[in-house]
């Protein structure tokens, strides 16, 4: 463990990780669950940092079925699934509680949105400040330096924590 950044707390059998168990990763994701000879086996859950988490019954460390929920409670479904796709571009709040009135728009699924600091953009799992580079969690936390793809990619389309004018502007 000290060499992944890894925390365990469950049972060894023989010097494995075997039982029901709790692993977290450096990450801050945790796995709570059933553990076979040092592998997720068994029924299990990965709660991940943003809220989501993913149920699975696994064998020998791979997923044998699983089902990802969203931090929203929205819930993935591979066979019908119908939230922003090309067909339907609504955000999953819309689809549970409804469009809003006209002239009043919903910019992200959460409803109000987050408010983004002055000169950043969210990104979706964080802010992104376009002069140091840096992406910070929604609480503030490092998570990574940017390469150029993802500036540019950032920049292009993601939200901005300011207002433009659009459109022509007017004739002095």
């Amino acid at each position: 463990m000290e060499y992944t950044g890894s925390q365990y707390i469950g049972e060894f059998v023989d010097g494995r990780m075997e039982g029901e168990a709790e692993y977290i990763l450096p990450t801050e994701t945790k796995y709570v669950g059933e553990m076979k000879d040092g592998m997720f086996h068994g029924q299990g859950t990965l709660y991940f940092p943003s809220g989501s988490r993913y149920d699975a019954i696994w064998e020998k460390g791979l997923v044998v079925k699983g089902t990802y929920t969203f931090s929203d409670g929205l819930q993935y479904d591979a066979e019908n699934w119908h939230y922003c796709d090309s067909y339907d571009r609504r955000f999953y709040t819309e689809i549970c509680y409804g469009l809003k009135p006209a002239g009043i728009s919903q910019l992200t699924n959460m409803d109000p949105p987050r408010k983004i600091p002055p000169g950043c953009y969210d990104c979706g799992d964080g802010f992104y400040n376009p002069t140091t580079r840096i992406v910070k969690d929604y609480k503030n936390r490092f998570l990574r330096n940017a390469d150029d793809d993802e500036h540019e990619w950032i920049i292009r389309t993601c939200r901005k924590g300011w207002d433009e004018t659009m459109g022509p502007k007017p004739k002095p």
